[in-house]
Formats: structure tokens, sequence, C-alpha cells
């Protein structure tokens, strides 16, 4: 089958991914195999790539975001069907037993694993997922619209979770890229006011499309405080400011998997009166079908650039350099 592998990593601008015939993917006991439709991307593959976080793998398949089709299952699966449309993202297995799991915790299981990181992901025509890491995709949405739902949606929902964000409330979003644009439209959906912090002109317009109060690039000039924050920025340096322009009480979530460094906080200028700073790590199963069973009421409308398997490093450059309003999707397919 035909698959973009991460031999050695490096800058994206070096593309170093390459096309390559790799042998065809074979579903073990408790998985499925999945033909791939489209993979999203993600800044987390773009951290991958670049070696932003510890390799733990090489070679390996990048992406985790991937709507398919099941074609094959493995002994024992009795939860999915041939034919059947599944997501895969970027959860892929937890142990199950640890007091993290047992607590509705799994995101934090120490034994996680991840597609596309520790397995084999989706820029490839073929995937295996565990079948309890498969998620049914609501009708609504088309294979292209679904893949942005499996990462930028669901760790976007979760960070809205962390942000204690009430219906009404005022949000703060700090960077536009594939989560804010998908996260927007449901606080907008909660009645929410939605203020939005990006350095790019374009960005500021797309969040004034969707509905944001205001867009600029200084949190200063925010008209209010907001009751809940969400950074999606992988920048450190966006912390002291966001927790200066949150109401009292309010939270701070970071939403990224890495970030530059954090610079000094002042106690009584960022902190007192109970802000919180809340990270996102991951999420759970549970989140992500919540999630979906959300998106599909709204229903979300994600903005999307479809590249070719072909493709892969010029999307993922092109989402480094913010060219990309909303998400890059990889269309797979027979042709690739």
């Amino acid at each position: 089958m035909r698959a973009m592998v991460l031999h050695n990593i490096g800058p994206i601008e070096s593309a170093p991914l390459r096309q390559r015939e790799v042998p065809g993917a074979k579903p073990s006991r408790g998985e499925a195999l999945v033909k791939v439709a489209c993979c999203a991307l993600c800044r987390t593959d773009l951290h991958i790539v670049e070696g932003d976080l510890p390799m733990v793998r090489l070679p390996i398949i990048p992406g985790h975001q991937v709507v398919g089709t099941v074609v094959a299952l493995g002994e024992g699966v009795t939860s999915l069907r041939i034919g059947q449309r599944v997501g895969v993202a970027w959860l892929q297995h937890t142990c199950g037993r640890c007091r993290f799991c047992a607590a509705g915790r799994e995101n934090l299981c120490e034994s996680s694993r991840y597609t596309g990181y520790h397995a084999d992901g989706g820029l490839a025509q073929y995937a295996t997922v565990p079948a309890d890491f498969a998620y049914e995709i609501p009708d609504g949405f088309s294979d292209v619209d679904a893949a942005p739902l499996l990462c930028a949606g669901i760790v976007g929902y979760r960070a809205l979770v962390r942000s204690g964000l009430k219906p009404g409330g005022r949000l703060a979003i700090y960077g536009f890229g594939s989560s804010a644009h998908l996260v927007i439209q449901i606080a907008i959906h909660r009645n929410c006011v939605v203020h939005v912090v990006t350095r790019r002109p374009e960005h500021q317009r797309s969040a004034l499309s969707l509905g944001a109060a205001w867009a600029g690039d200084d949190p200063a000039q925010m008209p209010d405080k907001a009751d809940a924050a969400i950074l999606f920025a992988p920048s450190g340096a966006l912390v002291p400011p966001a927790l200066e322009h949150l109401e009292r009480g309010g939270a701070l979530a970071l939403a990224g998997i890495h970030m530059s460094a954090v610079p000094s906080i002042e106690y009584d200028r960022h902190l007192f009166q109970e802000r919180d700073i809340h990270p996102v790590t991951a999420n759970t199963r549970a989140d992500a079908r919540e999630f979906l069973r959300e998106a599909a009421r709204i229903p979300l409308r994600p903005q999307t650039r479809v590249y070719s398997l072909a493709d892969a490093n010029r999307a993922l450059a092109d989402m480094k350099e913010g060219k990309i309003d909303g998400t890059g999707v990889v269309r797979i397919g027979d042709d690739g």
C-alpha cells in the first residue's frame, strides 16, 4: 500500500515525509482494518515530524484524524461491522486497569499509546485501529468534513470543558487554527460572546466571519475580560497576558501537546482572585463521543483545504506558515 513515511525527523521545509510502498496493514486480535478515505492534519503531526516531541518509533506513518471504511475484522471484534464508516483518533490504547482509567481519566493513563506516534497512522491507504478506539461517524458529515472533528474537534472540546465556560459566558481564544474554528462554533451555539487573539489579519477576518464579537492581535484591546480562555497557540509567552485578561474565578485551558517555555508569572497580577490554569492532555473516549453528538446536533461546519497524499509535506508546511483557514485534509482514496 502507499503511505507517507517518516524515516528521519527534520524541518518540514526539507520534506521529511517520503511516499513509499509498504506492506499492507493487517488487523490483529481486537482490531479493525480501515480503508482510509482521508486524514486531517494536526499541529501534533508537525511536532512529531520536526522532533518537538520525543521520538518513540521510526519509521512511522503519521496521521491521527482518519476517516475510512472497515474492510476486515480481527479475531474477537463484535462491536464493528464490515462496510461501517469509522473515525480513528489520537488516543489509540489505554490499559483500562490503572487508577486513572478506573476514575474515568484514561487520558492520563501511563500506558497510553497514540495513533501516528506509537502506531502507524492514517497517511496511508489502510490503517488498523483497536475496535474499542474506533468512532462511528455521524451521517451528516462528509469524509473530508468529519476528519477534523477527530482531533481538532475532540481536543478543542475537552479544552472548552476544562475552561469551565458556562452558556452565555465570555470566551477568549488565543490562536485561530484548526481547533479554534470549531470551538468558536460550539461557543456561539451556546450563546457565548467570543473574543479572538491572533496575529494574522486573515485569521482575524475568519474569526469575525464565524461570529466572534472581536478579533485582534492585542489582548489589551479586548472589550471585556473573559470568563474563560483557551490557548491554542503553542506559545508559552501568551500565558501571562491570557491570565491577566481573565475575569476573577476564570480558568485558562492550555490546549497544545507542545508549548514553548512559559515566562515568569506574578501571583498578584496573574493568579490571585482564583484564576486557574488547566492544561489539557489528549482526551478520553467519552469526550470524543460527547463531542461527536454535539457536533452533529449543531451541526458544525469545518473549514477545510484538501491535499493529495503526495502533497502531505506541503500541507504541513502550509499549516506551519498559517496559510490554511481551518484544517488541511489529505484525501487518500485508491489513487493516493
